[in-house]
């Protein structure tokens, strides 16, 4: 369809630049306005983490966008409107990425690779016995479009996933278990846990102590969601204290990571500074085009935020 003469705006913290130039290649018959030059009301925005004064501003008619997946942020202002859909990313290239990043951690602590470094270290030629890849379980916190490329990528490579979220059920061949209990299951059997939950009210801080304990002794954590969602002094224990072998950490309570924090030097610990998947500008705004001209029609759009679940 031609694109649609609408009225936009765009705020946002990062890559400001390269999102003004592919909505106005994408969208050439819009008018796109840059904060902090908005007018008082526009069909839609387009945002990453923008200020609470955007939406006191400017009036937004249709929805906003949010240009990432996760959307605890956004919702976290207490100006944006609750009248008009929010609207997130469900992939735009980030999944692959994300994909690639979980299976070099897995293949990591699968093959010991830290055992035959510190060998190396120390010029010791030591084989070891090879781990049964039957029973190397991989529990997947999050089952949504990214955790399920995360399962697919790993049961490509024949490791057995089990999935935890909202509702139990199978989804390609992999189980999902969901509550409670379903959650204690997939800790109690997790040779690695991978974190891809949603940071909400009901998911922050769920992974302390108590919960990180269930895991078998020896397993590992992978956490690229949000830091949040991770108790870090309680992780910090568990490694320490031996019941954990290893955590790969993309994300953090705070970020960026403080010089101070003990993260940094812990033998135990991988870090990366929040690279797992890099939003691909191009291929983000071809996704929110789909999604606007599909409102344009006045048809329903993919992504829409469940602002009362938190995503």
């Amino acid at each position: 369809m031609t694109s649609p003469a609408v009225d936009a705006v765009l705020a946002s913290t990062s890559q400001t630049v390269n999102w003004e130039a592919a909505f106005r290649r994408a969208l050439p018959h819009a008018r796109l306005h840059l904060w902090p030059d908005v007018p008082a009301s526009a069909d839609y925005a387009f945002v990453w983490k923008p200020p609470e004064a955007l939406f006191t501003r400017c009036t937004i008619r249709r929805a906003v966008f949010n240009l990432g997946a996760g959307v605890d942020a956004l919702l976290a202002l207490p100006t944006l409107p609750r009248d008009v859909p929010v609207i997130r990313l469900e992939d735009a290239g980030m999944a692959m990425q994300m994909a690639e990043y979980v299976v070099l951690a897995v293949l990591r602590a699968y093959r010991e690779q830290d055992a035959y470094a510190q060998a190396q270290r120390e010029a010791r030629w030591t084989p070891r016995r090879r781990l049964d890849k039957s029973t190397f379980r991989i529990g997947l916190l999050g089952v949504g479009v990214l955790g399920r490329a995360v399962a697919k990528a790993l049961r490509a490579l024949e490791f057995p996933v089990t999935g935890w979220g909202r509702s139990a059920g199978h989804i390609d061949d992999m189980s999902i278990l969901a509550g409670d209990d379903g959650l204690r299951e997939v800790l109690s059997k997790a040779q690695v846990l991978v974190v891809l939950l949603p940071c909400t009210p009901s998911t922050r801080g769920m992974l302390d102590r108590r919960r990180l304990s269930q895991l078998p002794r020896g397993a590992h954590v992978v956490n690229i969601a949000r830091g949040a969602l991770v108790v870090e002094n309680d992780l910090l224990a568990l490694l320490d204290e031996g019941h954990l072998a290893s955590a790969t950490l993309d994300v953090f309570a705070e970020e960026p990571l403080p010089q101070g924090h003990p993260f940094w030097h812990h033998p135990r610990i991988v870090i990366t500074p929040h690279v797992s998947a890099a939003t691909l500008v191009d291929v983000s705004v071809a996704q929110v085009v789909d999604k606007l001209e599909a409102i344009e029609r006045g048809e329903a759009a993919s992504g829409v935020v469940d602002v009362a679940r938190g995503y």
